[in-house]
Formats: structure tokens, C-alpha cells, sequence
């Protein structure tokens, strides 16, 4: 690729939330010719292994005050200062035509050098509320792009719906036909994402168990559960009768839900997206120590279209589950509905739809 070709510079922090989707824009930018360059620091460079390898990764100095003692938070605004330094020169050298950032402390350097610069510039923010340095940003940039709808911003600012990029797997299984519940083989999926599953061990197995017979019966569960709880999960279930696989990680998610008459999840953004992109029925548990409870933004959006039910952890007990699991899987056009709903919020161009937004930066628009 060419110097010559139009330049794209990617800022995003050290988590799988932050780097997927940046993950999937480089992917489509580079697909067009462009010529893609990703800013982050040496633990977000960590997660840039699924990146194409056209990517040039530039590691700058960054850090937050959420970890360390004193010292270490004494030198945070020094590291911050120096990486932005640090931008400002490799931008003057090599002019992108577009800066996007999509969250996390080591987005800071490349969106304030773009700032000072006053070059395009636009933020992605995956939850239902802007992160912190997305709301330090929000102000200061052309376009903000927002994976879940709505999604709470400061006053004047606008926001543009674009969903969130989920993987191939799962849009190859894209509005998969939803079968609705009824008196043949049914498939429950509980997932609870890498933090905060064990209040779904302790409460899911015990609620499924408890459902009429005439579900059970028919009832076959996929139950991702951390390694420590799984002996005692599969154990209760195995104690009712049910037929259920308890494993620490699904690889075929995709395709589990995909087959599933209804889910019972976490409402972290990428599941968010997951299941309103393949359309099924969900039962919301956010994980309460999210911060800002953005993972019960997150599911607003299904929870207003009449896709989803939401049980806050304070009021999640087995009986409460058994109930609106029940209701769920004894009602078939209630279901179908419910599906309906999801696939109508679902963003399965969410990647076009960023491509769309640089490009809109590119031109100045």
C-alpha cells in the first residue's frame, strides 16, 4: 500500500469492548485502499493481535488514575502530557485524513493531538453511556458514533446511531428464522460474559429447574459459567433432570443462538449486539457493578422495542426468573414477537455504517 493512499489513524484503549470494533473498521478501511495506522500503548497493543497485519500499531505514553498508588497517580498527567506530545509530532509527520477513537485511557494522546491540529475527528462509544474519555471528548469532535441507541450524551451533542460490528460467525447467522416455543426439542442459552457470571450459576440452574414439566420435558440448556462454579452448576442441573452443557467459553455462540427459543445473558454491548443482530427473545441481567450502570443503558433499547425483559441484580431471585422464563417459553406468539422486535434493532451494517461516517470526514462534509 501506498503512502499516496489515504491515511486513517485508529486510537482505541486495551479491552476487547474498545478494540473490536476499531478491530473492524481497520478491516474495512484497508479493504478500500486505505492505508490504516492503530494509536494505543503497550497494553493496548496486547489486544491488537487480530488486527491485519497491514496495521501499523504506534504505541504513545498514556496512563489513568484509576490504577496505582499515589506515586504512580502523581505521574499520570506527566505520561498523558508526553504522550500527547509525542501524537502531535507523528501526525505533523504523517497527516491522516481521519482520526477515530473508539474509547479507553490510550485513546487520549491521538484524539488530543487531532484536537490541537483541528483535524477530522470522531469517537465510536459502544455502551449506553460515554465512557470517560469519550466524554471528554464528546465535545471536541466532528461526529459521535453510538453502538447502542440511545445512548446518553451531553447536552447539544448529537449522536449517530450506527450499532456496534459483531463478527462474521455472527452475520452469517443474521435473522436466522426464529422458531417460537413449543412441545418439541427447545434450546436456553445463559451467558454471562468474563465478569460477574457467578450470580447467574448461583440463581439460573435452580429457576430453569423449577419450570412447568411440560417445558423441561423438551429443555436442553447451554450454560457458560466460570470454572469454578461449573462442577456444582452441571451438578444441579443434572440433579432435575435436565440436559444441559456447562462449559467456561462457548467458541459456536454464533450458532447457539442462532437455535435458542430464548436467552438469558448479561447486557454487555457486544451481546447486545449479538442477539439483536441474529433476533431472538432475551432475559437482561446487567452486571450491577458496571460503570455508570451502563450495562442496564445497554438494554434499554430491547427492553423499549418489547425485545427483552430486564431483571435488575437486586431483584433476580429463582422465582423471578422461573416466571418471566416461563412466560417466554409457554408463549409462542408472545415469543415471535419478541424476536421480531430484537432483529428490528439489530445494526447488521454497523461497520458500513462507520465506514460511511470517515469517509463523510474525509470529504469534510
Amino acid at each position: 500500500m501506498t503512502a499516496q493512499a489515504p491515511f486513517l489513524l485508529i486510537a482505541a484503549g486495551g479491552t476487547g469492548g474498545h478494540m473490536f470494533p476499531a478491530q473492524a473498521l481497520a478491516e474495512a478501511m484497508i479493504a478500500r485502499g486505505w492505508r490504516v495506522k492503530l494509536s494505543t500503548d503497550a497494553r493496548g497493543a496486547r489486544y491488537a493481535g487480530g488486527f491485519p497485519a497491514e496495521v501499523v500499531v504506534e504505541q504513545v505514553a498514556s496512563a489513568t488514575f484509576a490504577r496505582g498508588g499515589l506515586a504512580a497517580k502523581a505521574l499520570v498527567p506527566f505520561r498523558i502530557a508526553g504522550g500527547i506530545g509525542a501524537a502531535v509530532l507523528a501526525l505533523l509527520r504523517d497527516r491522516p485524513e481521519v482520526v477515530v477513537g473508539f474509547g479507553g485511557y490510550p485513546s487520549i494522546p491521538a484524539l488530543a493531538a487531532a484536537t490541537l491540529l483541528r483535524l477530522p475527528r470522531m469517537i465510536h462509544e459502544q455502551n449506553g453511556v460515554l465512557g470517560r474519555v469519550n466524554q471528554v471528548f464528546a465535545r471536541r469532535v466532528n461526529l459521535v458514533a453510538c453502538g447502542i441507541w440511545p445512548t446518553a450524551l451531553p447536552d447539544g451533542v448529537e449522536g449517530i446511531h450506527t450499532g456496534n460490528p459483531v463478527r462474521q460467525s455472527v452475520l452469517d447467522r443474521a435473522g436466522a428464522p426464529y422458531i417460537p416455543p413449543g412441545d418439541y426439542p427447545m434450546s436456553l442459552v445463559a451467558i454471562g460474559g468474563s465478569q460477574g457470571a457467578r450470580i447467574l450459576s448461583d440463581v439460573v440452574p435452580a429457576a430453569i429447574a423449577a419450570l412447568p414439566e411440560s417445558v423441561l420435558r423438551n429443555l436442553r440448556v447451554a450454560h457458560q459459567a466460570r470454572a469454578e462454579d461449573m462442577e456444582r452448576v452441571a451438578a444441579t442441573y443434572e440433579a432435575a433432570g435436565i440436559m444441559a452443557e456447562v462449559e467456561p467459553f462457548f467458541t459456536d455462540i454464533p450458532r447457539r443462538l442462532s437455535e435458542a427459543q430464548l436467552v438469558v445473558s448479561r447486557s454487555g454491548a457486544s451481546s447486545i449486539a449479538d442477539i439483536s443482530v441474529i433476533g431472538r427473545p432475551s432475559i437482561l441481567i446487567p452486571f450491577a457493578a458496571a460503570t455508570a450502570d451502563h450495562q442496564t443503558a445497554n438494554a434499554r433499547g430491547l427492553v423499549s422495542a418489547e425485545a427483552a425483559i430486564l431483571i435488575p441484580e437486586s431483584a433476580l431471585d429463582p422465582a423471578t426468573l422461573t416466571a418471566q422464563m416461563a412466560a417466554v417459553l409457554t408463549q409462542p406468539q408472545a415469543a415471535g414477537r419478541m424476536a421480531a422486535n430484537a432483529l428490528a434493532q439489530g445494526r447488521p451494517d454497523a461497520t458500513e455504517r462507520l465506514v460511511d461516517l470517515v469517509l463523510r470526514l474525509a470529504r469534510k462534509e
